[in-house]
C-alpha cells in the first residue's frame, strides 16, 4: 500500500527559512543595547587594493554605530568622494573640505558637515582638490602629521564627545594614507573573499609596521572584516577560512555578503542601512558594528 505523501509547509520552503533567519537577527540586534567607548576610537579604513569594500565598510559602519546612538565623524580621504556621496554631503569643487584642513590649515570644525543620514552622523567631505595634495604634501612641514594634529584639536574642543571616528583611506599608500594611519590608533582591513585576496596584504602590514615604529607607536591592526561572501561558492570559504588562519584575532565573525542593495544605496546617496534596514547586507553591517563596540578598543 504506497505511503501517504508528507503534507507540504510553507515554512520548509527557502524563502521562508530566509526571512525567518532575517526576523532573528533583526530581533537580535534590536534587543542589544551597544556599549559606547569611553575614549574616541579612531580607526583608518585601509587597504591598497581597489574593489575591496573600503568606502562602503566606512560609511555603512559608520552609519549602523550612529543609529545606535554613538556619535561618529567619518573623515573622506579619498579623492574620488565616495563616502561624502554615499552619506549625502555637499562636496562641489568649490566646497571647503579635507583638502583645506590638510593643506590650508583650515580648522576642521569649520569644514564638518552633519550627514542627512542620522542625527549624530557626521562627514568631513573631499573634492577633486584632494588629487594634488600628494605633491603639494611633499615639502610641507609635518607633513605626515597634518591630519592627525587637526583632528585631534577637533575632538578636544568638541562640545559633545565623538565615540569613533572613521578615515576613508584613498587605495594607495601614499601621503595621504599615511596621514591617515599616523591620526589613527586602529586599522580597519576590508579583504574581500575572492582570489587574490591576500595579494599586497603583507606590503599593507610592512607599511603599518613602519609607521607604528617611527610614527605612531599607538597604531595596532585592530579588525579584518570579510567583505563581498558568497556562500555558495567553495572560493569564499576557502577564502575565508584562510583570513582567519593567518589573523584569528583581528577577523570579525560577521561576514558581508554580496548584495546588490548594499550597491544601490550610494546611488541614492545613502548607506545601505538606511536605504533598505532590513536587507541582509544591512544586517550584516549593523552586526559587524556591534562585534567592533563589543571588543572595544585593544589594550
Amino acid at each position: 500500500m504506497p505511503t501517504a505523501a508528507k503534507p507540504f509547509k510553507v515554512d520548509d520552503t527557502p524563502l521562508a527559512r530566509e526571512l525567518s533567519e532575517i526576523t532573528r537577527r533583526r530581533q537580535a540586534l534590536a534587543a542589544e543595547a551597544l556599549p559606547l567607548p569611553e575614549q574616541t576610537r579612531v580607526f583608518t579604513v585601509a587597504n591598497q587594493k581597489g574593489g575591496v569594500g573600503k568606502t562602503t565598510t566606512t560609511v555603512n559602519l559608520a552609519a549602523a554605530l550612529a543609529r545606535n546612538g554613538a556619535r561618529v565623524l567619518v573623515i573622506d580621504l579619498d579623492p574620488q568622494g565616495n563616502a561624502s556621496t554615499a552619506l549625502g554631503i555637499e562636496h562641489r569643487s568649490d566646497t571647503i573640505s579635507v583638502y583645506d584642513v590638510i593643506i590650508n590649515d583650515e580648522p576642521m570644525s569649520g569644514v564638518v558637515q552633519k550627514s542627512p543620514e542620522f542625527n549624530a552622523l557626521y562627514c568631513v567631505p573631499a573634492t577633486i582638490h584632494l588629487a594634488g595634495a600628494e605633491i603639494e604634501l611633499v615639502s610641507m612641514v609635518a607633513r605626515e602629521q597634518r591630519l592627525r594634529t587637526s583632528l585631534e584639536r577637533f575632538l578636544a574642543e568638541s562640545e559633545e564627545p565623538f565615540h569613533y571616528v572613521f578615515i576613508d583611506c584613498p587605495p594607495s599608500l601614499g601621503l595621504l594614507t599615511i596621514n591617515a594611519f599616523v591620526a589613527a590608533q586602529e586599522v580597519l582591513i576590508p579583504i574581500q573573499c575572492e582570489y587574490y585576496a591576500l595579494e599586497g596584504l603583507s606590503q599593507l602590514l610592512n607599511n603599518i609596521q613602519l609607521i607604528e615604529r617611527h610614527l605612531n607607536p599607538v597604531l595596532n591592526v585592530s579588525t579584518i572584516l570579510l567583505t563581498m561572501y558568497d556562500g555558495r561558492t567553495n572560493l569564499a570559504n576557502q577564502v575565508a577560512q584562510d583570513v582567519r588562519d593567518h589573523f584569528p584575532d583581528q577577523v570579525l565573525s560577521t561576514l558581508i555578503p554580496r548584495s546588490v542593495r548594499i550597491s544601490e544605496a550610494p546611488s541614492y546617496g545613502q548607506s545601505v542601512i538606511s536605504y533598505d534596514t532590513n536587507s541582509p547586507g544591512s544586517l550584516s553591517y549593523l552586526e559587524a558594528a556591534a562585534e567592533i563596540a563589543r571588543r572595544g578598543a585593544p589594550q
